[in-house]
């Protein structure tokens, strides 16, 4: 295949992101209150999702985001904690969580052999510049793309101007997305004009109005792919 070039997608590509959310969360309430309750996740995970969508869809900012998020958390929980304080040291505590996906550090070390590999995240930058700055992957990179420091998320096709100007402009034919988000990565990669890989490991029915140039359900497919 004629690429060179491979964008990755980070969190629930490579990195398991559910994992380091309900670290973090737990952590926090521990941390704050000394009690957790374990449907305390299903509950952030709902209210985080649906402003996570509004955000890729323009309809607020990144800051509105992190500052509505545990009001509404909270307030639906009826806990009387600060909303800031909360905010606070759950962002610290979700910096904190490098948690790979299984194989994804055997496959970037395949593939940084034969490609030039770029991280492009949507994501606030106090927390994925720690997160990823030490993790294993990192020296395999040529660098990270965080969302919140370009001013938009994906599939915003500035935070993809972002990624071929550091890649130093190379040709649209020779970039590959890969991600498993349909709404941010691989719609993202098809607006811009790039061939897409959507990484499926549930293999989820695609609902979407556009299709992916490729599917897989592993992270072995990928290796095997390119």
């Amino acid at each position: 295949m004629p690429y060179r070039y491979l964008l990755f997608d980070a969190d629930d590509t490579l990195f398991d992101f559910e994992k380091a959310q309900s670290n973090a969360l737990e952590r926090s309430f521990l941390d704050l209150t000394g009690h957790y309750e374990v449907h305390y996740l299903k509950v952030y995970d709902e209210i985080n999702l649906a402003l996570w969508q509004a955000f890729e869809r323009g309809e607020i900012s990144q800051s509105e985001l992190k500052d509505r998020r545990f009001v509404q958390f909270l307030a639906r929980l009826e806990l009387s904690l600060e909303p800031a304080d909360f905010n606070q040291i759950y962002l610290q505590r979700l910096s904190e969580g490098q948690f790979l996906l299984e194989g994804a550090l055997e496959l970037i070390q395949d593939l940084s052999t034969g490609y030039t590999l770029l991280l492009i995240t949507n994501g606030l930058k106090e927390v994925q510049r720690p997160r990823f700055s030490t993790s294993p992957l990192m020296p395999y990179f040529e660098g990270l793309i965080v969302s919140d420091e370009i001013g938009v998320a994906k599939p915003h096709p500035a935070i993809f101007d972002a990624a071929f100007s550091l890649l130093g402009q190379p040709a649209k034919s020779e970039v590959l997305m890969i991600g498993d988000s349909l709404s941010s990565d691989i719609q993202g990669g098809i607006n811009y004009g790039i061939d897409t890989c959507w990484f499926n490991p549930t293999k989820k029915a695609n609902t979407a109005h556009f299709s992916p140039t490729y599917e897989v359900s592993s992270l072995a497919d990928i290796s095997r792919l390119v």
